[in-house]
């Protein structure tokens, strides 16, 4: 009776995950009875094939795994199963940073532990036992089982039908398993991205030779969210320093095309957008474009080494640092000031400069030092929405630091006294339990407005507004138009006065040939433009339109 009551109980674990599925997935009814009813049916026939129960059970640990991983995704994103850019963030994040997620959502891992763990303990305890089944009962689960799946079919056919529910996209563990495949095909592109753009040639060139030499500097953020930005109405003084700050343009309106960092920042620094993405995988960056019209150029970054597009496109600069390089452990923000002040200080031509900051990153009162925490308390022991008032102290203390860095990054362009511009966005926002659907962190599979919405600023000093009336007075134009990220690469060529047959002039903001866009898109898990309503839910589009933006 032990056995069999175990068959059951094994049974129910392994389809708890679709179960899960079933509740929070948006798709048709028959698309839910399908994802539920033919897993479990193959499940019934599997765990009938033995007699040795147990030693079936870890033969499917992969299954166990697999659903384990995506019910701490669950209790995280609140919808959603495993995605392709899931497994990109896993390969492209260092262990300090897995560190602090899972310290953020322990509740998930502590749930999945409870459930999984002692039931391989279990299982692998039976199997040294060496017990069996009777024979005829796995005969009887095994007609069940194909009785189920038999039953699954129509709703199966159904659910294909209809055009909104297809295996490989919706029935779990299927879907899983495509992503993986989709992951691993991304990685293959990644490692021969050197070779691939080995010839591509911007044909750059430069619009403003006979001109005094420019300094622009480009500063991406990471993890900042417009919504707590000082700048763009929010009711702390979280960027007192830029507020006081004569010639910043502010963008009130700029969604992220992306929620990962491994998406986002390639879209800021290379051709590719949501609508045409797969260039990347054949063209170089920002950087070697600045190279051909003769700028020095130079990259600076506080993110942690990890071989992906961001890195490869970093290193395309002529003068490349990784500040963890050089300091161990997670180094501040602040480092990277006196790295900016040196290559400022050594260059008297043209200079392009990136620097790749690590803003407002998880876990949030580490960005910081201690008595820089304006807003407190500011230390929270696990991330909740008990807790979420401490979490917004810490949050908000990040962006008064990142307006600290860049008002500091300012004042030494301002000193130099020769065109200069700056250019900041962040890759991607956050959420922290802003709203009922109770969501925290970013790279959730679908996503949302606090997830997109990002701060996108540009600062030009008194002699870059002299010399460059034109593309000042046609920035100003467009500071409350409807944005994306993929305007960040093309504005930044017209403000260095680059002429390239890949400007995409109808996304600069400097340029006469600039076009309002009529569709807002958002690059999907497998890569395909998305409509970015259709991506966002009615909560998201609902504060958009309290905040006078356009949600399409």
């Amino acid at each position: 009776m032990k056995q069999k009551l175990t068959f059951f109980l094994y049974l129910a674990i392994l389809i708890l995950p679709n179960l899960i599925l079933c509740l929070t997935e948006l798709m048709p009814l028959a698309g839910k009875l399908a994802l539920v009813l033919l897993p479990l049916g193959v499940y019934w026939v599997c765990l009938s094939l033995s007699p040795r129960l147990s030693r079936t059970m870890w033969w499917m640990f992969p299954v166990l795994f697999l659903g384990a991983f995506n019910i701490v995704l669950s209790y995280l994103f609140g919808r959603g199963v495993i995605a392709v850019d899931m497994w990109l963030n896993i390969a492209t994040s260092s262990p300090a940073e897995m560190g602090e997620m899972l310290s953020q959502i322990y509740p998930g891992v502590v749930l999945v532990v409870v459930i999984y763990i002692p039931t391989l303990v279990y299982a692998a305890v039976d199997i040294r036992r060496r017990t069996e089944l009777p024979r005829l009962f796995l005969r009887v689960q095994r007609r069940m089982g194909v009785a189920v799946l038999l039953l699954s079919l129509p709703f199966t056919v159904v659910a294909i039908r209809s055009g909104a529910w297809a295996i490989r996209n919706d029935l779990f563990p299927v879907n899983v398993c495509y992503n993986v495949r989709l992951a691993l095909a991304r990685q293959v592109h990644s490692a021969q991205y050197l070779r691939r753009s080995a010839d591509f040639v911007y044909g750059s060139v430069p619009l403003d030779t006979a001109r005094t030499p420019k300094v622009l500097v480009f500063v991406i953020g990471e993890t900042s969210r417009a919504t707590n930005w000082q700048l763009a109405g929010y009711g702390r003084e979280t960027t007192p320093l830029l507020s006081a700050t004569p010639g910043i343009m502010f963008f009130p309106d700029c969604m992220s095309q992306s929620n990962t960092t491994h998406k986002s920042v390639p879209i800021l620094l290379s051709p590719a957008t949501a609508d045409n993405y797969s260039v990347l995988y054949h063209s170089k960056g920002l950087l070697a474009a600045f190279n051909e019209a003769g700028y020095r150029t130079a990259f600076v970054s506080n993110e942690p080494r990890n071989n992906s597009f961001n890195d490869r496109l970093g290193e395309q600069a002529q003068e490349v640092l990784f500040l963890r390089d050089k300091y161990s452990g997670t180094p501040m923000d602040s480092l990277l000031l006196p790295e900016v002040q040196r290559i400022l200080g050594s260059t008297q031509g043209n200079l392009m400069l990136v620097v790749h900051s690590y803003g407002s990153h998880s876990t949030y009162s580490d960005r910081y030092l201690p008595q820089q925490a304006h807003f407190r308390p500011d230390k929270v022991i696990k991330a909740t929405r008990a807790n979420r008032d401490i979490l917004i102290n810490a949050y908000d203390n990040t962006i008064r630091y990142t307006d600290y860095l860049l008002h500091g990054i300012i004042e030494q362009l301002r000193q130099l006294h020769r065109p200069a511009a700056l250019v900041y966005i962040s890759d991607h926002g956050e959420d922290i339990y802003d709203d009922s659907r109770n969501l925290f962190l970013h790279a959730s599979p679908w996503p949302s407005y606090y997830q997109l919405h990002v701060p996108l600023l540009i600062w030009t000093d008194e002699e870059y507004r002299q010399e460059y009336p034109e593309r000042v007075e046609l920035l100003e134009q467009r500071r409350y138009e409807p944005l994306q990220s993929d305007c960040v690469f093309p504005t930044i060529l017209g403000l260095g006065g680059i002429s390239t047959p890949y400007g995409q002039d109808s996304l600069a903001l400097t340029s006469p040939r600039y076009e309002t866009k009529q569709r807002r898109t958002y690059i999907s898990d497998h890569n395909a433009p998305l409509p970015l309503d259709f991506c966002l839910e009615e909560e998201d589009l609902r504060v958009m339109k309290q905040r006078g933006m356009r949600p399409y």
